[in-house]
Formats: C-alpha cells, structure tokens, sequence
C-alpha cells in the first residue's frame, strides 16, 4: 500500500475495521485525510536532506512516510500500542526511521529523555545536522511539546505543527488582548510566531469538536540573547499570568517578597519607564524580557548584600 492511501478516510475507516480497534480520541487520534493539508504541511516544513525530524504522534504512519523520504532521519513517536504497529508496518521500508514507543514527555514541564537522547544521537552523526518538529499534534500535550522543546538548547530550526485553533491563537495573541498569555510571551520573546492555514474538523477522521490551525515557529536568537536567564524567565512570566490582570507591582512583590523589598521594587519599575498601575497583560514580551532580567539582577544584588551582613 502506497503512503499515500493511508491518509484517506475509506482507507483508514477498513483498516481500523480490519484490525478490530478503534481511535482514541482521548489520546487525541484524529488522522488527517486532506492529502492537500499533509503535502502543504511537509511543504512548509522546507525540510533538507541533513535535517533530523521529530514526530510527536506517529498515527498510521500516513505523514512519517513523506518526512522520512525527504529528511536525514526522522524520530517519529507514538504511545498507542496500536498505533504503534500500524506505524511500523507503515514505515517498515525505511531505514533512516526511529519509531518510539513511549510518552513524549517526561513531565509537563520537559520532554521525555528517550526522546532527547534519540534526537541527540541522530544530530551527532554529522555536525551540520538540525532538527526540525514536524506533527499533527494530540491536542492534550500539543503546549507541553512546543513550549518544552523551546526551552532546550537542541538545535532547531522549524517547526510545523497543527494543533487547536484556540491554542493558536493564544501563541500568536498580542498584548491587552483575551489571548494574551505566558505561552504567547514565552514563545515570541524567543520566536517568529504563524498562524499559517485554519482548518476545518472535515480535514480529519474522526472529526473534531474544534477547528485546528497549523503553525510555524522559527527560532530568534537576536530575541533568545537578550533573555538573561531562560529558566528564571519562564518561571517570572507564569508566575506573573496567574493573575495577569492584577497590578504589576503588587504580583511582583508578592512573589519576591523574600528576595527584594517595596522600595527596591518600586525602584525596578521606575527604571523601567513602567507605571505603578501597569499589568502584565499590557506588557509586549520584549518589556517582560527586561523586566525579568532587571529583577533577577537585582535579586542577585540583594543576596550580595545579606551574604556580606551575614
């Protein structure tokens, strides 16, 4: 059966018939079956013959046959046990495939260390070698995956997803909007952030609640470098977004109140060019960027001073 077939809804349907199983959408199994929206997505990817592929939700194995025909290798991942061997029936002609079965994640906040160390071993077989995350993402870890893989310092280059439309929405928001988030401040402080095509639930089998959109994310490492410390960052802007519309100053000195007092705080702000009444919501990422590092200095400073009186 030719790669393509697989991604069809008649096809599908018999095959999931066939092996007397069937999806599970609680683990977010909606296969795509818009030919058209498989071939523009690996199109949008511009994938290379050095390039390393991660592919979180494997499925059928429909979208993995074209990525391993145009990448150096591809790491496709799968945590069905059914899923997992219609895959590797899929891609059993391939040898610059690894398919793993297993969770993409260790835990919300880090991708699982199989994954890690398989992209890793990929990437070192050759020194010019990028990766690039190409998936039709389950929509219940489709933030875990973009944010975490963001946070690491592997090489990436791209990546081309789809995921729900309202989670699309929320990376690409803007400030003083409903959609405005720590994830769209997290992702553009580092980021170029598309929305490239909505898509409709008749794309996919089974058919969705929710319409999907595919994404681009390109990585800023102009924006990356002005980010002093990457880990405290994400924690100060989440931090910062359970409460986005109370006043910046009093979220601030409730969560350093160990660290930094009112005045040095107030200090901050001042320095800043920033009102005591502002919020984080009205914030653009490249202010949080400069606000997190000025308090962060300053928390450093302060240990200083009470190490010294020590």
């Amino acid at each position: 059966m030719k790669s393509h077939e697989r991604q069809t809804r008649s096809y599908l349907m018999k095959l999931f018939r066939t092996k007397g199983f069937h999806p599970q959408t609680h683990l977010g199994q909606n296969f795509l079956i818009d030919l058209n929206i498989v071939d523009y997505i690996v199109y949008r990817a511009q994938l290379c013959p050095d390039d390393v592929v991660l592919e979180v939700g494997a499925g059928t194995g429909g979208m993995s046959t074209y990525l391993a025909e145009q990448a150096a290798a591809l790491v496709s991942v799968e945590v069905d046990q059914n899923m997992h061997r219609l895959a590797a029936d899929a891609l059993s002609g391939y040898d610059n495939v690894t398919l793993l079965k297993c969770d993409a994640l260790e835990n919300k906040n880090k991708l699982s260390n199989e994954v890690l160390d398989v992209v890793q071993s990929k990437l070192d077989e050759a020194p010019e070698r990028r990766l690039v995350l190409v998936s039709n993402l389950p929509y219940n870890i489709a933030t875990p995956i973009i944010s975490n893989l963001v946070a690491t310092e592997l090489p990436w280059i791209r990546m081309v997803v789809t995921i729900q439309l309202e989670l699309g929405k929320r990376m690409v928001a803007k400030p003083s909007t409903s959609d405005y988030s720590a994830l769209s401040v997290w992702l553009q402080s580092q980021c170029g952030v598309k929305l490239l095509k909505t898509l409709g639930p008749t794309v996919f089998w089974p058919r969705p609640k929710v319409n999907s959109a595919i994404m681009q994310l390109v990585p800023n490492k102009q924006k990356r470098a002005t980010i002093r410390d990457r880990e405290f960052f994400h924690d100060f802007v989440r931090r910062l977004f359970h409460q986005r519309r109370k006043l910046l100053r009093s979220m601030m000195v409730s969560m350093y109140r160990k660290q930094l007092t009112k005045p040095e705080m107030d200090a901050i702000l001042e320095s800043l060019g920033l009102k005591s009444t502002a919020r984080a919501e009205e914030l653009a990422p490249h202010e949080l960027v400069k606000l997190a590092g000025s308090v962060q200095a300053a928390i450093g400073v302060s240990e200083m001073v009470d190490d010294d009186a020590g």
